[in-house]
């Protein structure tokens, strides 16, 4: 295959399912299931800012999710299965421990191209933009789909064992379905800019959703938590210059972009890395509230949302920087 010298994204697409849950109808599902507990109304906005989540239907799988994003981008693209040279699925959730989910979307598609999953929380999309470009500029692929299906709200926490444990599931209470669409392909230009990644891995279990062994002495995912004061410890540990670095060498700042697209977790988690990268909170694609949590898929629905709102043309830069459980940190920068 010849070499190509540089890889640009041509194009983003996402799915959302049609069904939605308010976090005051989130409430009242707790205070259902939960009759001998006091819900305390309101507290799960303050502490994320989240008001609406995606739901995914009953039996869902992240496959479908990715499918549903991946031929919505191939219509807008122009692409057939048949010219997709790999495929690569980097979300959270998966299908099964064993074959790799990328698998289960070429086999929907009816793509026949190698596939891998990457998986690195909720950084996946930023690790698969970071591999794909290094296979399209060393000549191994031309046409690389990133895919992502998350249909993480299976992990909410409905059932509360006492009163004390309302406050340590809210981060079960943020999460929403979704799948994403990035397609990279070779280029005559620069389009993939540059990147940078580190790792803090000694506060692995501030951010977690373990294996848990179930009644039939099975695993299944557990709740998802988070120690905020270790967490918040871990990501001042971070060195934090990694995430500003891609910018800083090529002589911009972020005055310099159009958008910056940052995982968001929680408002407050936004709004806090906002101040210690010094990056304007009016550059951050905010999308926490109206789509929760979206694990691995924030960043494409960011640029999603960029793309379409208007604040994101063919020609400007675009950050994406990702602080993620691990903990792991990245910034991709690109030219849209």
């Amino acid at each position: 295959m010849s070499r190509s010298r540089y890889s640009r994204v041509a194009g983003v697409a996402v799915h959302v399912p049609d069904d939605s849950l308010t976090t005051p109808q989130l409430e009242d599902l707790l205070a259902e299931r939960n009759p001998g507990l006091r819900v305390p109304r309101g507290l799960i906005e303050r502490h994320s800012g989240v008001r609406r989540r995606h739901v995914a239907p009953p039996q869902s799988m992240a496959s479908d999710l990715a499918v549903a994003a991946a031929r919505r981008l191939l219509r807008r693209t122009g692409h057939t299965p048949p010219s997709i040279d790999l495929i690569i699925h980097a979300g959270v959730s998966a299908d099964a421990v064993e074959p790799a989910t990328a698998h289960v979307v070429a086999a929907k598609l009816g793509a026949a191209c190698p596939v891998f999953d990457v998986r690195d929380a909720c950084n996946g999309v930023l690790r698969a933009i970071r591999l794909a470009d290094a296979l399209i500029t060393g000549g191994d692929h031309r046409t690389v789909l990133v895919v992502c299906g998350e249909v993480v709200t299976s992990s909410i926490r409905w059932r509360l064992e006492t009163q004390e444990d309302f406050e340590p599931a809210i981060p079960s209470y943020t999460v929403s379905d979704s799948g994403s669409a990035l397609l990279l392909e070779s280029s005559a230009t620069p389009g993939v800019l540059g990147h940078r990644f580190g790792a803090n891995s000694a506060y692995w279990e501030a951010s977690i959703m373990p294996f848990v062994r179930d009644a039939s002495g099975g695993f299944r995912p557990g709740p998802f938590t988070i120690d905020p004061v270790s967490l918040a410890i871990g990501v001042q540990k971070l060195d934090l210059g990694v995430l500003r670095q891609p910018l800083a060498e090529r002589g911009l700042g972020w005055e310099d972009v159009a958008v910056v697209c940052a995982h968001q977790p929680s408002l407050a988690a936004l709004h806090w890395l906002c101040d210690l990268l010094d990056l304007p909170r009016d550059k951050a694609e905010e999308t926490i509230a109206e789509h929760g949590n979206l694990a691995a898929s924030t960043l494409p629905m960011q640029l999603h949302l960029a793309e379409r709102a208007g604040r994101l043309k063919r020609g400007d830069l675009v950050a994406l920087v990702g602080v993620a459980s691990g903990l792991s940190s990245g910034t991709v920068l690109l030219r849209w």
